[in-house]
């Protein structure tokens, strides 16, 4: 029987890193491959596929890199709100979202504060490693305010177990630096299981629920409207 290890959080290197150290510079590319060997942006892209939104958001954006992946995939054209707190995205990956037929909109705030403005109504919600950064009381917090806001939400999160913990150990094998090592033992130690993510979402039966494990290391949740 699997070992069930308790969810802990722990601070991450890379939240710490100023976005012009090299270290943080070369772990945001790390995370590219990451996400590439988690499979990330085909899950999300396939949950968003067949809903053909025009109005999205990503919450805890970074670079934008991770959305313009999945933006590519399900096609398509609209607005996006690249939202992040320390948001650092290039002139070239804004003029790649243009090429897609997609506007970027570049928005600098915390995740809570942007929620709880008296913004327009979107299709779509969509984040990628950044739920697990949250207690369970701001996590409900967020997830509530992002029901209010979305008709669909997805979500790909690390997936906490001993397998996923062996792969994060073993990076350094692809060539992923320290700060990659470090926040990726510490990313599963803080991820999800079973219906932890359901268990927060709000009780309303117009919403279906779907959250379970996907490929070899993530965990994934989607809701969306009846």
């Amino acid at each position: 029987m699997p070992v069930t290890i308790a969810r802990r959080l722990e601070p991450e290197w890379l939240d710490a890193l100023p976005a012009s150290d090299p270290r943080a510079a070369r772990s945001r590319r790390d995370l590219v491959r990451v996400n590439t060997l988690m499979g990330n942006p085909g899950i999300v892209a396939k949950a968003l596929r067949g809903s053909a939104p025009r109005q999205v958001a990503d919450i805890g954006a970074g670079d934008g890199r991770f959305a313009l992946r999945v933006l590519r995939a399900v096609g398509g054209g609209g607005e996006i709100a690249l939202v992040d707190r320390d948001a650092a995205v290039s002139g070239a990956t804004l003029d790649a979202f243009r090429a897609l037929g997609w506007k970027p909109h570049v928005v600098r705030a915390d995740v809570f504060e942007w929620l709880d403005c008296d913004g327009q109504a979107l299709d779509a919600i969509f984040a990628n490693l950044f739920l697990h950064h949250f207690e369970r009381a701001p996590l409900a917090r967020m997830l509530s305010g992002i029901a209010r806001r979305a008709s669909r939400f997805v979500a790909c999160e690390p997936r906490r177990s001993s397998f996923a913990l062996a792969g994060a150990r073993l990076l350094g094998c692809i060539g992923c630096n320290d700060v990659t090592r470090h926040d990726a033992v510490v990313s599963v130690r803080a991820g999800f299981r079973d219906g932890e993510l359901t268990a927060l979402w709000p009780r309303d039966r117009k919403w279906l629920v779907d959250e379970r494990a996907r490929g070899l290391f993530s965990h994934a949740f989607v809701a969306r409207t009846r």
